[in-house]
């Protein structure tokens, strides 16, 4: 390894960092990439945790990297699962408030959708949702046609093989953690578990690792990154008919989290969650999972205790939920009143990034710096999987602008 000179090395084998890779070598097929990813596997972590839903847009804040990234991405990624046979499938979700005070945000969201620019998001009544989701019931809600589900490992997979076909000097490098970065010269110096490598540029998309990355390449980064584990139910056999695709509460804007919600899997699986606790390791997904470095990490933190403090009701509700089938499914019971603790089983984690700043505020939207040769993804929680192929491609621009590729 010790030989080998790329253009650029990507560190983080995500669906952003793929795409990535992806994008640049689709519009600059010379360019010799590696890209480099610790685990065995490419999506291992949050991109192979989520919940698999194309979001459209919905939530986010007209003019936000959020808003525009999502609507465009979820509009590209479509195009590439039918084009590359990726299963997914634009089926639509529905909003549902289940009590008057909900009606406000309600209508928020709605209003939001419309500014993002989503065709055919409309207001239904108690039962054109019963028409869509008979086993749901609501006082009002929205229908959603843009979003969908899909399979972002699969599509990671896919975005990875094309690259590498398109450059066969290129590499995907497996197994290989990032550990140091130092210059020689002009060339910046990668020090990996299996040796050192060297490119002209270098591009972090390291999601639950982007802020240790980032000061390892000595980047002053304020905030920290604090991981939120989030868990679900699925639903057993003889219950998937109380769930036709997609089902989501109205959000609550106290909340950096959508809540709740039901979703149809592209392998036809229905899970339910997830929830949002704190976790003592950011890519731990067992409820016991512990981290002495990550755990000092956080607590030391003055930003996590805010955030505690801030939320305090909401935190102590989410960790006895996290415990108790019984409270998640009194969660659950508020969309479909008529499950029952059979209809239920334990299913996977996941793990969220969240950037935090010193004051307990969630950097919500997607943040991308350069400096120098090198490009870091701080920020990139949901939608960034959707939105991943526009994040790429917006990546691929800001390092035409500042790299000489």
């Amino acid at each position: 390894m010790e030989d080998k000179i790329f253009d650029i090395i990507i560190v983080g084998g995500g669906i952003v960092g793929t795409a990535t890779f992806y994008r640049i070598q689709q519009y600059h097929p010379k360019l010799k990439i590696a890209l480099l990813e610790k685990e065995s596997r490419l999506a291992a972590h949050q991109t192979g945790h989520n919940s698999g839903v194309l979001h459209s847009g919905l939530y986010y804040k007209p003019g936000s990297l959020k808003a525009k990234n999502c609507v465009q991405g979820r509009r590209e990624l479509v195009e590439f699962a039918r084009e590359n046979h990726i299963p997914h499938d634009v089926c639509g979700k529905v909003v549902v408030a289940t009590e008057e005070a909900e009606l406000p945000y309600l209508e928020k969201i709605y209003n939001t959708g419309i500014q993002n620019g989503l065709h055919g998001v409309e207001k239904i009544t108690p039962e054109q949702i019963k028409e869509i989701e008979p086993f749901c019931e609501g006082i009002a809600g929205l229908f959603v046609p843009e979003t969908g589900i899909i399979d972002f490992v699969e599509s990671t997979k896919k975005m990875a093989e094309i690259a590498i076909a398109t450059q066969p000097e290129s590499e995907l490098m497996l197994n290989t953690e990032a550990i140091d970065f130092s210059k020689d010269g002009d060339l910046n110096q990668v020090v990996t578990n299996k040796g050192t490598l060297k490119a002209r540029y270098l591009i972090f998309c390291g999601g639950l690792q982007a802020d240790r990355l980032a000061r390892k390449a000595n980047v002053k980064v304020r905030e920290q990154v604090v991981g939120f584990r989030g868990d679900y139910y699925e639903l057993t056999s003889e219950a998937k008919h109380k769930v036709r695709n997609l089902i989501y509460p109205v959000p609550n804007p106290a909340f950096p989290f959508l809540g709740v919600h039901f979703t149809r899997m592209t392998n036809g699986d229905i899970e339910c969650g997830p929830n949002a606790v704190f976790t003592f390791k950011r890519e731990g997904y067992g409820k016991t999972d512990f981290n002495l470095k990550d755990t000092i990490d956080a607590l030391s933190y003055r930003g996590t205790w805010k955030l505690f403090f801030n939320n305090m009701s909401f935190g102590i509700n989410e960790y006895r939920r996290a415990f108790s089938k019984r409270r998640f499914l009194k969660t659950l019971q508020r969309l479909i009143p008529s499950l029952t603790m059979e209809d239920i089983h334990p299913g996977r984690s996941g793990v969220r990034a969240m950037l935090l700043s010193s004051d307990g505020d969630t950097r919500d939207d997607f943040r991308i710096e350069y400096r120098d040769s090198e490009i870091h993804v701080l920020n990139a929680p949901s939608p960034a999987a959707t939105a991943s192929l526009a994040i790429g491609n917006n990546i691929r621009e800001m390092a035409e602008k500042h790299f000489n590729i």
